[in-house]
């Protein structure tokens, strides 16, 4: 991973028919993880995310809110960026549907399939959902409903449709030379599944609804939202200016984030589109899974839905985005409860690691002037110690090129356990009296293994990483992941008084947590 020219990294596009919830933070917090820890390991990182803007629903949310579309989605397109704010949500360039930039894209993306006659004008019946802006056939009904559970309507109209029954083939082809494009491997098998029940031909626009963006030449026809919306990802990159350096450097995209539920329209529609249009395709698309909420489904209805504002307002920032990265495998599904959000706000935070940092910093102030220790000669304690801690790096690579997140945070843990121990075994405290310098090599073993945990805590935890850092005195251009072993700990540094970084969640009372 280290040393890598480049590294594109993008969300879905949110549609902004609602609010921002915890799927969309979960997601965002999960890239900006892995952004962040590729531009700590030296790397050239674009990252982007946006909004999807256009579409019957978005047209008919317009309507009823007594708004015209373009003011609706400003409203709306806004929310998304306040919760990439609240959440920390590093340096990115956030895309809308409606921008001019993207309208260029997706039209000359457009002209360059239908250059290649893949695209074709006929007639369409289908059953047609709105909120999932989806067609399907009556085969694909359940109970005479998506199989989402949306409600369906017949619509027959004249569209322009996008060859896809000629590219089944060709994909299989491609996911069989590219076996890492689709993760996790559930996520693959139903994909290659689908692809080989065979295709059928897509139909690629809209006559029936005006918000949205006009087939080149034919502007009665709007463009249907996936082969429109998907063209955010080459926008971000620069496209269409296929010359310029920054489509040049970033193109093709490295990962592509989504939910499950919408892995086939960027493993089977997405692929295609590009390949008809002559664009390279994208390395990988990770599906991840979804959050219940105290084991049922989030939804209007049972009004259980979380918002992130709601969720940083009651936990902390740093709180929620390590809870949603530790405690579930990154692809399957979990449950949100706020049981097991203090047992890891307590145990792993305040318990594990806040009092690790706390107990070595108080004995720093109280047995060496508050001033970094002189390590003397190292013990195999000592070593062993040191070395777990300066070979977590090669192992986080490796878990976040999956990604995998709670494997990243075990090893930490795994580490943070390891110095706990170290701290009991030692007892610094006693050594203090007995034999003054081993306390202070015992010490300065533990301020390293401190300042290697808070460096590579920063990706996901980065306020309470810094804090840590700052306790550490560990000057801001110190804190890379070349720092590790360039740049450790000079005694006789002086440390500030230490303070508490990571708190207990006290309930509020006794019935709290809903």
């Amino acid at each position: 991973m280290a040393g890598d020219e480049k590294f594109y990294v993008t969300t879905p596009i949110y549609y902004v028919n609602d609010a921002p919830h915890l799927g969309h933070a979960y997601t965002n917090m999960a890239c900006d993880a892995l952004v962040r820890f590729r531009r700590l390991d030296g790397n050239d990182v674009l990252f982007t995310t946006g909004t999807d803007e256009h579409g019957q629903k978005v047209e008919n949310s317009a309507k009823a809110a007594g708004l015209d579309p373009q003011a609706f989605c400003d409203s709306v397109s806004q929310t998304f960026r306040n919760m990439n704010a609240l959440l920390g949500i590093d340096r990115h360039d956030f895309v809308r549907t409606t921008e001019q930039r993207h309208i260029r894209c997706a039209t000359e993306m457009w002209n360059r399939i239908a250059e290649h006659g893949d695209i074709y004008l006929g007639k369409y019946g289908y059953y047609y959902s709105i909120r999932d802006e989806a067609p399907f056939d009556e085969s694909e009904l359940v109970n005479g409903k998506a199989p989402t559970g949306a409600d369906v309507e017949w619509v027959e109209e004249e569209n322009y449709f996008f060859r896809l029954s000629a590219w089944g083939d060709r994909l299989l082809a491609f996911y069989d030379a590219n076996p890492d494009f689709i993760g996790p491997v559930a996520r693959r098998n139903e994909v290659v599944s689908f692809v080989k029940g065979g295709l059928h031909d897509l139909s690629i626009s809209r006559t029936s609804f005006s918000w949205g963006i006009p087939v080149p030449n034919d502007p009665k026809h709007i463009m249907y939202v996936w082969i429109e919306a998907l063209g955010v990802y080459l926008t971000g990159a620069g496209y269409p200016d296929i010359t310029g350096e920054k489509y040049r450097h970033y193109w093709p995209c490295n990962l592509h984030m989504v939910g499950k539920d919408i892995v086939r329209f960027h493993c089977v529609y997405w692929p295609a589109f590009l390949m008809a249009a002559g664009i390279p395709v994208p390395k990988r698309v990770f599906g991840h899974g979804w959050w219940t909420v105290e084991g049922q489904k989030m939804s209007k209805s049972l009004g259980n839905s979380i918002t992130p504002q709601a969720l940083v307002d009651k936990y902390g920032r740093d709180a929620v985005r390590y809870f949603v990265l530790r405690e579930m495998p990154f692809g399957s599904d979990g449950d949100f409860s706020h049981r097991a959000m203090v047992n890891r706000i307590n145990g792993d935070l305040a318990n594990d690691l806040g009092n690790l940092a706390q107990r070595v910093l108080s004995m720093i102030q109280r047995y060496c002037a508050g001033r970094v220790p002189v390590a003397g000669a190292l013990e195999p304690a000592d070593n062993a110690l040191l070395g777990t801690a300066g070979g977590l790096l090669e192992k986080l690579r490796t878990e976040y090129a999956v990604p995998a997140y709670h494997r990243v945070l075990d090893h930490l843990w795994e580490l943070v356990g390891d110095a706990n121990r170290y701290v009991d075994e030692q007892a610094p405290w006693a050594l203090n009296k007995t034999d003054p310098a081993r306390g202070d090599t015992v010490l300065y073993v533990l301020l390293e293994t401190i300042r290697h945990l808070a460096i590579l805590l920063q990706p996901v935890m980065p306020t309470s990483a810094a804090k840590m850092l700052d306790q550490l005195a560990v000057p801001p251009d110190r804190r890379d992941f070349a720092a590790l072993s360039a740049h450790p700990l000079v005694a006789g540094t002086v440390l500030p008084k230490p303070e508490g970084v990571f708190p207990r969640y006290v309930e509020e009372s006794a019935d709290a947590g809903r």
